[in-house]
């Protein structure tokens, strides 16, 4: 019992109160309440007993015969509809209503089933419309009155006023309810908003984390596998004449290029797992930038290639160093991966006015056309277009080999919003 008693009381809890349940009420648009037939149908049936109730007690004199009470009974089923069809229903109404009264019967028995058609119209339709109408119904009920009762005629002017609140009464109930649909339009929007740019900040970072984890496995690999063949060439080329310091060297470097990468690849995984490593110390290192080229110019050279370094450049962005050691990172891997035995690689860095120039160039034969495509260049073009910048890279012009040349601003914003800084162990 204890159980069933727990169990039902969340769903009492949850059911909206009375107060709000009003509120709601007031809040929605009439002509998309559910169940809006049967409500008007409820409601018809109340203003009819509330008719017939003032048609009986009120001005004796005036109590409605046979046919008065067909038109009475009559002018209160076109609240039925009074949602889908007001202004039909609000004519409806005027055509029982006014042979109504011209037969002199109860003059205040048609009067609440008229303000619910009028109130009805000026919350559903436009305010032009609603003036225009209420003016159009006045006129045609004074000029009847007139016809039929002078006394009557003028009683009616003089409480025209509630007809007008009326009116104005649904135009500022319509008014209202159009503001509060235009605040809840934009929190719902920027609840979209807030969920959209969420999405878009973790693709960005999902990007950009496979972009350093491509750098950084695809430059560290190709490296060891290089150094791992140079090893491998000099234990095979004269066994009896083992050069013990050549085997010993390229050993170093495999163990160096794999410890920079366990480094790098622990600061990459650090962050996606979201740790705070303040405490720990260096255990990230600064932005890289162009104080980083000579290290991968030697890495390279190491690897059998021919690096020619310049670089013209100072005082520039942390993210601009950045992307350019990333662009000549993947450019030099490109290089001794592709570019055959021994190519020669000219890496040129030089500013000009507000810009950063980056060219890498080789005279390697360049990747095979029919192999699989990677994600080098796609995301060498991404890294220059983080920082507002562009690359082109394709095979040179009018020479063997290949090349491939950036422009990054150094004064202008850069295009990312909130650019998540990249770190190196």
């Amino acid at each position: 019992m204890q159980a069933t008693t727990t169990a039902t009381n969340p769903r009492r809890t949850a059911r909206p109160r009375r107060g709000e349940r009003i509120i709601a009420a007031i809040n929605r648009d009439p002509r998309t309440a559910e169940h809006g037939i049967r409500n008007d149908t409820v409601l018809a049936g109340v203003l009819l007993l509330g008719a017939v109730c003032l048609a009986l007690f009120t001005d004796d004199g005036r109590r409605p015969d046979a046919l008065g009470w067909t038109l009475l009974v009559a002018a209160h089923v076109p609240i039925v509809w009074r949602r889908r069809h007001p202004l039909l229903v609000l004519a409806a109404l005027v055509a029982v209503v006014a042979p109504y009264h011209a037969m002199d019967n109860n003059h205040t028995a048609v009067g609440p089933a008229s303000y619910v058609a009028l109130y009805t119209l000026a919350v559903t339709g436009r305010p032009l419309r609603t003036i225009l109408t209420g003016i159009a119904v006045l006129t045609v009920s004074v000029s009847i009155m007139l016809i039929v009762d002078t006394h009557q005629a003028l009683e009616l002017i003089r409480t025209s006023g509630w007809v007008i609140a009326i009116l104005f009464c649904g135009i500022d109930v319509r008014y209202y309810r159009q503001y509060v649909a235009a605040i809840v339009e934009r929190a719902e929007r920027a609840e979209r908003t807030r969920e959209e740019e969420a999405r878009r900040r973790v693709a960005e970072e999902r990007l950009r984390v496979a972009r350093d984890l491509h750098d950084l496995l695809a430059h560290s690999i190709t490296l060891i596998g290089v150094q791992t063949s140079v090893a491998a060439h000099v234990l095979t080329a004269d066994p009896e004449r083992l050069d013990r310091e050549a085997v010993a060297k390229a050993l170093d470097d495999i163990a160096e290029t794999c410890r920079s990468a366990r480094g790098e690849l622990r600061t990459t995984l650090e962050v996606l797992r979201g740790q705070d490593t303040a405490g720990v110390p260096d255990a990230r290192g600064p932005l890289p930038g162009l104080s980083g080229l000579p290290d991968l110019a030697e890495s390279a050279r190491l690897a059998g290639a021919d690096v020619d370094l310049s670089v013209r450049a100072d005082d520039v962005p942390p993210a601009v160093g950045a992307a350019v050691y990333r662009i000549t990172q993947e450019a030099l891997t490109n290089a001794v991966r592709h570019a055959g035995p021994k190519p020669s690689v000219r890496v040129a860095v030089h500013g000009e006015r507000g810009a950063l120039r980056l060219s890498v160039t080789d005279d390697g034969t360049g990747p095979d056309p029919a192999g699989t495509p990677g994600f080098g260049l796609v995301g060498m073009r991404e890294r220059a277009r983080s920082v507002g910048g562009t690359l082109d890279a394709g095979p040179r012009r009018g020479a063997a080999g290949f090349e491939v040349t950036a422009v990054l601003p150094t004064s202008a914003p850069t295009r990312t919003a909130h650019p998540t800084p990249e770190r190196t162990a």
